[in-house]
């Protein structure tokens, strides 16, 4: 069994929940999510079968979609609504919508930002949220993130008893954005404790809601027989990548993992190509480390096609 299922991961559940359930359903040990979503979000989470765990790199690196809830007001431990209040400001003056659309789009473009403590970043050879179990607090790494979109899709709800006001959001963004920290820097901005009070994956890796079934589902078609027929072979995880179809000839250099010269597939905006043969990717090549003239494969997927 080979290929890519994307799965609609249910709140309350862990990734590795989803991928420890598979290998029971689908009745094989290889396989492998392509990006962590927190329990408490739900959504799209595409799961490599296979030979197509090679690729989930590739998912990783793409973007994502998320819809969610920001309510200004209340700040809690987790940055979401999982854990702990830790701060609060009544939104009592009026906050208009301008406002917020104005502070939100201060964030598109490549952002600095700082991973919330309860997360699975590393320091030091732990994670972060170790630390935050410990109630020990270390220096966070600042990192470059880049956001595409952020934008309100609702209007102002005000909550008068808890005295907060909430809306909804979109955020198109490339890998290792916190949505979390986006809220709470929003938040930030707007002069008050922030949280994600809500949070859904609507796309990654290429794949949508649409595309996603539940692991029902999958439990449901692999008795059927018909589990096979919903997987999205492993080329879909490349599609970002510029792809070359090769000749007999090349294919039997690509195969064996030859050296190949580098001005001959790669251009100068470049630095990696998926060599294909028929419609099936044979190999992903990029720069030779300390050679600039060649290229080298970076993975061998498929060495054994009949051309």
């Amino acid at each position: 069994m080979e290929g890519i299922l994307p799965i609609w991961k249910e709140a309350g559940m862990t990734s590795h929940d989803v991928v420890y359930k598979l290998r029971k359903i689908l009745k094989t040990k290889k396989i492998g999510h392509s990006g962590t979503l927190d329990p408490a979000v739900d959504g799209v989470l595409p799961v490599a079968v296979g030979k197509a765990t090679k690729v989930i790199e590739y998912m990783v690196d793409s973007d994502k979609v998320y819809k969610g809830e920001v309510t200004l007001g209340i700040a809690t431990s987790t940055e979401d609504a999982t854990g702990d209040v830790i701060d609060r400001k009544a939104v009592e003056e009026s906050l208009d919508e301008k406002t917020v659309d104005d502070v939100l789009a201060t964030f598109v473009g490549e952002i600095s930002q700082t991973p919330p403590y309860y997360s699975a970043v590393k320091v030091n050879g732990k994670r972060l949220y170790e630390y935050a179990r410990e109630g020990k607090e270390v220096e966070r790494p600042t990192r470059k993130v880049t956001v595409k979109e952020f934008k309100r899709l609702s209007g102002l709800r005000i909550n008068e008893e808890n005295k907060t006001v909430s809306f909804s959001f979109e955020v198109l963004c490339g890998k290792g954005t916190y949505v979390r920290t986006l809220a709470v820097d929003a938040g930030s901005k707007l002069g008050y404790p922030a949280h994600m009070s809500q949070l859904t994956r609507e796309a990654s890796g290429g794949f949508t809601g649409n595309d996603a079934l539940t692991l029902d589902q999958v439990r449901l078609l692999m008795e059927e027989g018909m589990v096979e027929d919903t997987l999205f072979p492993l080329e879909h995880a490349l599609k970002n990548l510029d792809a070359y179809e090769l000749s007999e000839e090349e294919y039997e250099l690509v195969r064996h993992g030859s050296r190949l010269p580098k001005n001959q597939y790669l251009n100068d905006t470049q630095d990696k190509i998926v060599f294909m043969l028929k419609g099936q990717a044979v190999a992903i090549y990029g720069e030779h480390p300390t050679k600039e003239e060649l290229i080298k494969p970076i993975k061998v997927l498929k060495n054994e096609l009949q051309v």
